[in-house]
């Protein structure tokens, strides 16, 4: 829980954008470890493990029908706190779930198109499709809003 609760945690709220939900998927995702008890080859191996657990449960909630939305808070984990960082999260938030995963794992927790691909069990060449398309949205989104930083 203390090397990788934090990661799990973002990862849900990137897909629920629901902080209860989130933590319930943390809860669940920690139990199925405990239940299944897998040996694990490295840290790595472990990490992708649960990231993977954490990612089906999230989709299993998405199929719920009294799934409900909610704008990200202000306490959202951010790198900063500036409106900039902020109205990012918003532009993540509001991407379909299978480029908002992608974007996640990958800016957020510096996974390699390589690990991410093990993650989601998808081929390395969509993941790197999925953050191309990603971030033509994103870019997309800020120009329309005048706010286009060439960063993205």
């Amino acid at each position: 829980m203390a090397d990788y609760g934090k990661s799990i945690l973002h990862l849900a709220y990137s897909y629920l954008r629901n902080r209860a939900d989130a933590e319930d998927v943390l809860q669940d995702t920690m139990v199925q470890l405990l239940r299944k008890a897998p040996e694990f080859e490295s840290d790595e191996h472990e990490k992708a493990w649960l990231l993977r657990v954490a990612a089906n449960l999230c989709k299993n909630r998405l199929r719920t029908p009294w799934r409900r939305y909610e704008q990200l808070p202000e306490d959202y984990p951010a790198d900063g706190k500036s409106e900039e960082s902020l109205a990012l999260l918003q532009a993540v938030g509001s991407l379909p779930v299978k480029y908002r995963e992608v974007v996640h794992l990958f800016y957020y927790e510096d996974a390699s198109t390589a690990q991410i691909a093990a993650y989601l069990g998808a081929g390395e060449s969509a993941v790197r499709k999925r953050l191309s398309r990603a971030r033509a949205m994103l870019r997309k989104q800020f120009q329309e809003r005048g706010r286009f930083d060439e960063a993205l």
